[in-house]
Formats: structure tokens, sequence, C-alpha cells
């Protein structure tokens, strides 16, 4: 494998490979309040598998994107959480995370750097770091990188808030988000709507209130 890949690990809406594209090659997703840009680099992922990891999923905060709850992950709370892991260049996932963070695609961008540099991943100084090592690049809900490991000797990254699930008010999801968060994991794991509702059930969503 090329030094310069890593695998992008969404737990949220971005386990939809089609919402993903809109990231790497531009456009609105379906039910999203916003459109993107897309990324400097527009190539499709190399590769995605279906990941299981140790943390767990919550919802909290108000979306941009969606209304209603946004989806963290904490590695440190009981788990497990199904995700879906892309192989993806590190500027991709630095544009993917950028646009996630709501900043504009930029050269020299600062999630690159520490990707490269405070990381150690793609030929930066030092050694890589660990799983579990979280790094953020500022204060925003999805300015937190978090390694989980590495999957075929590539390493494995998210991003999510810097609080824990016990700092973070809870909050109930949109339908549309929860939408597709039922489609990622029929793609990357296989399950069915009912079996994606009671995991979101278990997860905090009250379903008959946000109406799903």
């Amino acid at each position: 494998m090329e030094s310069d890949l890593v695998w992008y690990v969404s737990y949220g809406s971005n386990m939809n490979a089609e919402r993903l594209a809109c990231y790497i090659q531009g456009g609105r997703p379906p039910g999203a309040l916003i459109g993107y840009t897309g990324a400097r680099d527009r190539t499709p992922p190399r590769e995605d598998a279906g990941v299981m990891l140790p943390g767990r999923l919550h919802f909290a905060g108000e979306s941009r994107v969606w209304s209603g709850g946004m989806g963290f992950y904490d590695h440190d709370a009981e788990g497990p959480t199904p995700a879906r892991a892309f192989l993806l260049t590190i500027p991709q996932f630095a544009d993917v995370a950028a646009q996630e963070m709501h900043r504009p695609v930029q050269e020299d961008d600062p999630v690159e750097r520490l990707v490269r540099e405070d990381l150690g991943i793609g030929g930066g100084p030092g050694a890589a770091a660990s799983a579990g090592t979280r790094v953020a690049v500022g204060p925003g809900r999805y300015e937190t990188l978090v390694v989980l490991g590495e999957r075929e000797g590539v390493p494995m990254l998210t991003f999510t808030a810097p609080e824990s699930i016990g700092d973070l008010p809870a909050t109930q999801p949109a339908p549309a988000y929860l939408d597709m968060l039922a489609e990622g994991l029929r793609q990357s794991h296989g399950w069915d709507r009912e079996q994606a509702d009671a995991y979101f059930a278990a997860r905090g969503a009250d379903l008959e209130r946000v109406g799903v």
C-alpha cells in the first residue's frame, strides 16, 4: 500500500457511499440543507469495508446539514459501533474533514499537516500514533481526530467531538439523518431497517418522536 493512504472510518451518515461522494466529487445529499464543493482529488475511494469499532455512537448538538442531533463517536465508551472504512489519500481525508468542519477545502490544510506531523502518518516525523490517540484541530464538533488502529497495515482515522458522551447533552436526530445512517448500515453491514432502528433506539434515538 502507498504510504500516503489512510482509512477514513465513518460511523455516521458517511457510511452511505452516495453521501460520502458529495464530499469527494461535490453535490448535495438527499434531504440535506446544504451542498458541498468536493475534494481537490475527486478519485473515488480505492476500497471500502464494513468494520466494528470499540466505542459508542451518540447523538448531540444541532446539525446545520440535517437539523436535529448529530452523530458523534466516543472511543472510550462501551460499544461496539458499526462503521465503514474508506481508503483515501491523506489530502482527500483532510478535504472530507474540512467540509465536515464547514471550512473551505484548501492547499496546506491544517488536518493534513496534523496527520503527517503530529500523528506521524504518511512519512511524517516520528512514530505513528497508537490506537486511541486523540488530537484536536480546533474546538469545533468534528475537529478532534481519533486514531483507531490499522487495517492491512494502513492507519484508520475518524473525527468527532472533543467531549465524551457524558459531557454533551443528548439531542434527537432528524429522520433524514437516520435514513442516511440506515442506508449506510445496509451497504456496509447488510443490516435491514429493523436492525438499524433497533440500533438507533439503543443509542438514544426516540423513533416515535422523530417520526421514523
